[in-house]
């Protein structure tokens, strides 16, 4: 692997060089123990503006990458899965020499994490949360007879190869709660999820929804051995609560549950107060 641009710690923004050629865009502030954040599918770092900002002025050094093919990584043409996301991530943690770090996910990110830390952390992470996330697995199954239907998925599919820029748009509504009875849409919200995912390269995020949907991470929680927490809305209608958060919790050896009644698949944008404050307690406990 090799680094473009500055220096490791405090590099501020710069990219890391993959074994197969993707450049991997990467935040990196602050000193301190490192929070590594992981977004979701179809997003950027820049999903985790909130946490960001508030973990650093707590003097944490927080780190935040653009999946490959999401935001200002390249827009890969093969290696949109759910293995290389994971070794993507293992060779961002080498070369950035990170070790007692926490690594945080939220939707694919959380998959992200647990395919991480489970395989290739190899005592460098010290505690993990994953946060609205996909795992054990999204898409209903066998195994999952809770999980989203097929057709929900394929949906999800020709809604971001023929209409991209518009399903972007019409998905923040269920992303974020807004469609329930009550709700204060914030338009700002919606239009910074749609500008994060018109940046990614559209075969990518194509070929990432295979990834978030129909990857399953049994072995991997079973196999994790360090502190994991689990934070997941209770409306949540993008990964539903029954079929992932609660199942997670279940599989880990030292899993943690917080269920939130009424939070939406966006929380941590939407309840940052409440997220931030509760990750803080995790993290320093």
């Amino acid at each position: 692997m090799t680094l473009q641009g500055t220096k490791l710690v405090n590099a501020g923004s710069a990219y890391i060089t993959t074994s197969d050629g993707a450049k991997i865009f990467y935040k990196d502030w602050g000193g301190g123990q490192p929070l590594v954040f992981h977004h979701g599918w179809p997003l950027s770092a820049d999903d985790w503006d909130a946490q960001m900002m508030f973990f650093l002025a707590q003097g944490f050094r927080v780190i935040a990458h653009d999946r490959r093919g999401h935001g200002r990584s390249t827009q890969t043409l093969n290696g949109n899965d759910m293995d290389t996301y994971a070794a993507d991530v293992a060779e961002l943690a080498d070369a950035l020499d990170l070790r007692n770090a926490i690594h945080i996910g939220h939707s694919t990110g959380g998959g992200e994490v647990i395919r991480y830390v489970a395989r290739h952390a190899n005592g460098r992470a010290v505690k993990a949360v994953i946060i609205s996330a996909i795992p054990p697995g999204l898409m209903q199954s066998v195994k999952n007879p809770q999980g989203v239907p097929k057709e929900v998925i394929d949906g999800i599919r020709d809604g971001t190869a023929a209409h991209r820029s518009q399903f972007y748009l019409d998905i923040t509504l269920p992303f974020y709660g807004y469609n329930r009875p009550g709700a204060v849409v914030s338009e700002g919200i919606r239009q910074n999820w749609w500008r994060q995912g018109m940046m990614g390269g559209i075969k990518a995020q194509y070929d990432c929804i295979k990834a978030f949907s129909e990857s399953e991470f049994y072995d991997d929680l079973a196999a994790i051995d360090i502190p994991v927490l689990v934070m997941h809305g209770e409306d949540d209608q993008i990964a539903p609560f029954a079929a992932t958060g609660k199942q997670s919790v279940a599989l880990l050896r030292k899993g943690t549950l917080k269920s939130y009644p009424g939070f939406p698949h966006g929380m941590p944008t939407t309840h940052a107060d409440t997220i931030n404050a509760d990750l803080l307690a995790f993290v320093r406990s």
